[in-house]
């Protein structure tokens, strides 16, 4: 759930799932809800991971007919993601 979906029904039906909508309310608005900040967070690093994968079109184009390659390939653009990382933190 993100800002777009902010209005009263829709986060009564999150509620109503029973589930926790982690986003922080307009501004403007004049009763603001309080909202989990850490994971919001970790809300927009799961996103920013996805953006990432993405750019391995396989996965996306699922060129895989086996689901065991499919899961397999996963890993690898997994691991990949996670060395791409170190070495662009690594002083």
């Amino acid at each position: 759930m993100d800002c777009a979906y902010q209005g009263d029904a829709t986060r009564q039906l999150v509620f109503d799932l029973e589930l926790e909508p982690v986003v922080p309310p307009n501004p403007q608005r004049l009763s603001p809800w309080e909202y989990d900040r850490e994971l919001y967070k970790r809300r927009n690093e799961v996103e920013r991971l996805f953006r990432r994968l993405k750019g391995f079109r396989r996965l996306f184009s699922r060129f895989d007919k086996l689901d065991v390659m499919f899961t397999a390939y996963i890993h690898f653009a997994l691991a990949v993601d996670a060395i791409r990382l170190l070495c662009v933190n690594t002083p």
